[in-house]
């Protein structure tokens, strides 16, 4: 059932009001344990600043990493992919932070983040996380909460925010993903549908808004630790200060012997960390050795991108450069990229700001592994024509996760970048570090379904006025 956004929040217990931050990093030194993000596209970050992020993941890399940061991010990007390289690819990544923890005497928690409206290798990532490691006791919390994108979880059913109404997640286009749809808004019916009827509804716990606002860190704790070895636990939240009573009865509970894996979106990372809050980048945060325009990159095609790569082409004076799919998945694909490419050079060369988009209609497998291997197919032709761009933009936005993931890494070389924090809400910037293509250069990762009509228009003139 949809419900009225504001006055089902105001119906809603009040918030916890003591300031657990304080508490929150006391308890996350004497955990004495490295937080791990092991993220399924690169938006997950869209909550933290000063983290870094890494694109590759060899076990000297890791140890690095385990040796001066409390915290950071593996860039996995096996939503891509289809679920037997998934698997694959986890248990790569995992034995790999397993060997790395044990060369330095750290210890360690793992992130599986994953999509705010329920996307991804749900099934198929916990049980290899689970079983590399050996977590076959670890309560499996289940928080989708992200905030800054309107995502909420109350009474356990997911919550998408459209305009002033609250939609269950099941009702939303997401949920008709051609390679992760699912029907259930419910999250203990999600689970118990993707575990493919193996968890029993029952069977889930369930941390309510209840224990969260009127109990606090000590009730949570006491039913996060009374939560069966290996079980799944549903976890609600409406704001940040959700997030922060969670995070201290997790390590509550963690003192009583219990282990957690995390399946979640963004909202819980800082909270775990006790990070605070920090002010949106403005224009002149973007300070850059390059001197260029300014380089879009669009390839994500869930309805809320298309309006505002809509928006963008009718409003701000940019060059459109249209990537036409069809023509790209026919024997005419190399001239597509080399027509493509050619525009993009000569735009970027007179330094506009230039836009790089995939044509807007949908092209989709028989299958949802189909589905995959064509939007594989198109990133690596959108990568083609970033590595094909001669002159240094002053900066990259890339619009959606795939993308973002495939121009960092592969177009741009990125393999270590620091997140200096979002430029609007849930949208965060990077800064590349040395060893990519343009070292120091701002990167920003604009999910596909955050923001208004207006958002991406609204950056890029931003970034204008502040060159």
């Amino acid at each position: 059932m949809r419900l009225p956004y504001t006055k089902t929040l105001r119906s809603l217990p009040p918030p916890w009001k003591e300031n657990l931050l304080p508490a929150i990093g006391e308890a996350f030194a004497r955990a004495d344990s490295t937080l791990i993000v092991m993220d399924d596209d690169p938006t997950g970050c869209q909550t933290v600043h000063d983290i870094p992020i890494l694109t590759a993941w060899p076990v000297e890399a890791l140890r690095a990493e385990f040796e001066r940061s409390p915290c950071f991010f593996i860039l996995t990007n096996s939503r891509s992919l289809p679920a037997r390289e998934a698997i694959e690819l986890n248990r790569e990544v995992a034995r790999n932070i397993a060997k790395a923890a044990s060369s330095t005497g750290r210890r360690f928690m793992v992130i599986s983040r994953s999509d705010s409206t329920l996307r991804g290798h749900f099934r198929a990532e916990i049980e290899t996380l689970t079983a590399v490691f050996g977590w076959e006791n670890a309560v499996k919390l289940c928080i989708p909460a992200f905030f800054e994108g309107g995502r909420f979880t109350i009474d356990d059913v997911h919550y998408v925010k459209e305009g002033d109404l609250l939609v269950p997640a099941a009702e939303t286009p997401y949920a008709k993903d051609p390679s992760f749809g699912f029907a259930s808004s419910n999250l203990k019916d999600y689970i118990r549908e993707k575990m493919g009827g193996a968890v029993a509804r029952e069977d889930v716990c369930s941390i309510t808004l209840e224990d969260i606002r009127r109990g606090g860190p000590e009730t949570v704790a006491e039913k996060l630790a009374g939560c069966r070895d290996g079980s799944f636990c549903v976890v609600n939240a409406c704001e940040r200060s959700d997030m922060d009573v969670v995070a201290l009865a997790v390590y509550g509970a963690m003192e009583r012997g219990k282990r957690f894996l995390f399946r979640t979106a963004a909202a819980i990372i800082p909270a775990l960390i006790g990070l605070a809050p920090r002010p949106l980048l403005g224009a002149g945060d973007f300070a850059s050795p390059q001197s260029g325009c300014g380089l879009i990159v669009v390839g994500s095609f869930v309805p809320m991108s298309s309006r505002q790569l809509a928006h963008l082409l009718k409003h701000a004076d940019v060059h459109g450069v249209e990537l036409d799919v069809k023509r790209l998945l026919s024997g005419d694909g190399n001239i597509e990229i080399e027509r493509a490419m050619g525009e993009a050079n000569r735009s970027v060369g007179a330094r506009r700001d230039t836009v790089i988009y995939t044509s807007r209609d949908l092209v989709t497998g028989a299958t949802a592994e189909e589905s995959i291997r064509i939007q594989a197919d198109v990133a690596a032709a959108l990568i083609e024509i970033v590595l094909g761009i001669q002159a240094a933009p002053r900066y990259v936005l890339a619009k959606g996760g795939i993308t973002s993931h495939d121009i960092a890494a592969k177009a741009l070389g990125a393999q270590r970048a620091v997140v200096m924090g979002q430029i609007i809400p849930g949208v965060p910037v990077w800064r590349l570090g040395e060893g990519s293509r343009f070292p120091g250069m701002s990167y920003i990762v604009f999910p596909g379904n955050v923001g208004t009509e207006t958002s991406m228009t609204d950056v890029v003139q931003a970034l204008r006025t502040g060159a």
